[in-house]
């Protein structure tokens, strides 16, 4: 929940003493341009906030899709970043949860009415009134919010998550987009000793649905287009791979209890669906430009079930981070400075990381 100075107010950055209320960040100002350093002003502590040092963000798709304006209207300038790592500088007054040095991390979202029946229940993703971004969306105040890409940012404790001693916040710092992406339709689909899980593409979210699945116990097989990263996949804790060519996909007929779509580029529902056992089901995470079709014939055979999934609540999203500490869980990433955000948003479009890169926010 950030505020952003009025447009005429936010400037390149050229003294390096910053006031309370100030941050460095790298910014966008047109989507074809090229991030610059700016100096931006996060909202005052108010007593229900914690103020956080950044010190990693990492670089969701979604970043890219945004900042490119390929998914809507932006408004500029935009600071982007959802994956947020660092230290806590301050506490608000009334704050209980969280003290000054605690590790902690914000996903996605960094408000919400709080009162709706889904924000009662801990589905704050799914508020009535609609979660507030941490990026390019209006707060209730009004504000736009600007995210992670920056050295400090101030948000309602509720959304502060605690990131545990047993996990490296480098490595933590995608786990607050992609691992909880991939965590929540993985445990409420029952991934568990036994099962045999599908993950359809291995990239910042295929390689996390990889490792959280293996951790819970299930036999894990990696679909692919292609063969080129059979060898990370059983190095990431895959027990099978697969290509998706329709002579591989035959052979795995009936086979899986779940397979968790992950790619961005449009598929074949029908063929995937096929390769479910009875109760099976197909969880889409990975946002087609596309709509996606299918007879219901495919569904009405071993009672299967089409899903789609979001992030995660607060709760689970913390649950997620315990279970990755416990489990020794965290992203494969490779570390950047700011001067390599613009050509590393080049390579997550050309798929040339493995597997998330993350921001060291001290080379701002």
């Amino acid at each position: 929940m950030l505020n952003v100075m009025p447009m005429f107010a936010v400037r390149p950055f050229t003294c390096q003493a910053e006031a309370m209320t100030t941050a460095l960040a790298y910014a966008l100002h047109r989507p074809t341009g090229r991030f610059e350093p700016t100096e931006i002003v996060r909202r005052e502590l108010g007593p229900n906030d914690v103020a956080i040092t950044i010190l990693f963000a990492g670089i969701c798709h979604s970043d890219i899709h945004t900042a490119r304006q390929e998914w809507g209207k932006v408004t500029f300038p935009l600071v982007p970043g959802h994956e947020i790592a660092g230290i806590v500088e301050a506490v608000g007054s009334a704050v209980t949860s969280h003290a000054v040095g605690d590790r902690v991390g914000v996903g996605c979202m960094v408000n919400s009415c709080r009162s709706c029946e889904n924000c009662l229940a801990g589905h704050e993703q799914y508020c009535a009134k609609g979660n507030v971004g941490t990026y390019n969306s209006k707060d209730f105040d009004e504000t736009i919010t600007q995210g992670g890409y920056s050295t400090r940012v101030v948000v309602n404790a509720h959304f502060v998550l605690k990131i545990p001693a047993g996990i490296s916040l480098d490595v933590a710092a995608p786990l607050l987009c992609a691992g909880i992406t991939m965590y929540s339709p993985l445990k409420r689909w029952g991934t568990e000793t036994g099962k045999k899980v599908a993950i359809l593409g291995l990239g910042g979210l295929g390689h996390m649905g990889v490792k959280i699945a293996s951790a819970m116990g299930a036999e894990v097989t990696i679909l692919s287009r292609t063969a080129a990263k059979q060898a990370d996949a059983a190095a990431l804790g895959a027990t099978n791979f697969s290509l998706t060519d329709g002579d591989s996909l035959k052979k795995l007929r009936s086979s899986f209890d779940l397979i968790v779509n992950t790619v961005s580029a449009t598929i074949n529902v029908e063929s995937t669906l096929s390769l479910l056992r009875f109760n099976g089901v197909l969880a889409n995470v990975g946002v087609s430009p596309e709509p996606l079709s299918t007879r219901f014939s495919p569904l009405a055979q071993n009672n299967r079930v089409l899903a789609a999934s979001g992030i995660g609540g607060i709760n689970e999203t913390q649950e997620m981070l315990d279970f990755c500490a416990a489990h020794g869980v965290g992203s494969t990433i490779e570390t950047i400075s700011a001067s390599d955000i613009d050509a590393a948003y080049d390579r997550v479009v050309a798929s040339d990381v493995r597997y998330r890169f993350v921001i060291d926010v001290s080379t701002f």
